[in-house]
Order: structure tokens, then sequence, then C-alpha cells
């Protein structure tokens, strides 16, 4: 029987070249950005959590309750995103899917995660994108048979070229909710924070 394992790989190793210093960090609720991300995908049902952590990896280990998930170094993240995407398959080895998060859009509820969980388990596309109300966005999942086209890409964005190239083989899930923020800037974080207190 085949492994019917779906492994969410949080990327959370990122330069933050827009924001400055490192964003993962950022206070939110009681824990901080990523801290938020690990949540809500521990709460979710997928059976597997990686984080990928490279920048200010030692504070990150230090104040993020990780729970179920594993963090995992890239200590090659100056190379871009793909770079972590790299380490999260090596890390989630043997499995039926992959789900892609962002460790700085702690918007992606557990409820979102569910729901692109169930619908690749329905259709099980080779993979699948996830549409607010029309605008593409994370949660993202391929198949396994998609892994090593995933293994041949560089540099940032890289996934996105990915699903523009193969628009027919990939599935659109659509959740009736505003795109979740992510934060590249000051002013996108104060966005997501003003959006928590509503």
């Amino acid at each position: 029987m085949e492994n019917e394992t779906i492994v969410g790989i949080i990327l959370g190793a990122g330069e933050s070249k827009r924001f400055g210093s490192a964003k993962q960090l950022l206070p939110f609720g009681n824990t901080n950005l990523l801290g938020q991300a690990v949540r809500n995908a521990n709460a979710s049902n997928l059976e597997q959590v990686v984080v990928v952590i490279g920048r200010a990896a030692d504070e990150l280990r230090q104040s993020i309750e990780f729970g179920r998930a594993i963090a995992i170094d890239n200590t090659a993240y100056g190379a871009g995103c793909a770079s972590s995407l790299l380490a999260g398959l090596d890390a989630a080895s043997d499995c039926a899917a992959i789900m892609l998060l962002l460790g700085d859009q702690p918007g992606v509820t557990t409820e979102f995660i569910n729901k692109v969980t169930f619908a690749w388990r329905r259709e099980s596309p080779w993979a699948s994108v996830t549409s607010y109300r029309g605008e593409f966005g994370h949660p993202m999942m391929f198949a396994r048979k998609a892994f090593d086209e995933l293994r041949r890409l560089h540099g940032d964005k890289a996934v996105w070229k990915l699903i523009e190239a193969y628009p027919e083989k990939i599935l659109r899930v659509d959740i009736d909710a505003v795109l979740p923020l992510d934060v590249d800037t000051p002013e996108d974080y104060e966005r997501v924070l003003n959006h928590l207190s509503d």
C-alpha cells in the first residue's frame, strides 16, 4: 500500500530583505509570525509538519513551541525560496504529497489548510493552488509525481512558474475569503496586526 501521508512544509527561512529585521520573530498575539503559522499547521489534519528555518534560527528555536512539527535548518537560505523547498522535501522523504505554507502568512488558518487537504484527497491532482475569491495564493499542494520538477526549481517565486507552466494539471481550491496577507514590509505587518484586532 502506498504511503498516503501529506506533509506540510512551512517556509520560514527567508532573509527578510524587504523588511530589514527577521520578520519571523515579529510579535503576533502571544507568539510570533512564524509561531502562528506553526500553530495553524499543527492544529490541522496534516499528518506531518516540517518547518524550514534559516535566518535567526537559534532565536526561533528558543521562541517557538514547535510541538509535533519538525524544525530543520536551511543553511543555504540566501539562495532563495527554492532552497528551503528542497530542504523541506528532503525532510518529508516518502509521502503522497506536500503542502507549501508561508511562515509570514499567519492568516492561513487551520480551517483553510484542512479544506485544501480535503480537496486534494478527493481529487488527487498533480498539484493544487488556493483561490481566495479569484486571487491565487497558499496553501499549494504537490503530489509525489511532481517532486522531480520541484527539485529542479531555483531562486524565488519558482513554484509559481511551475503552476503557470502546467495549468491543465492544477486543481483550483476555492475559499470564500480575502487573500491572507503575507508580511514583506513594515506596512504589511501593521495591516496584519490591524486585521487581527478587527
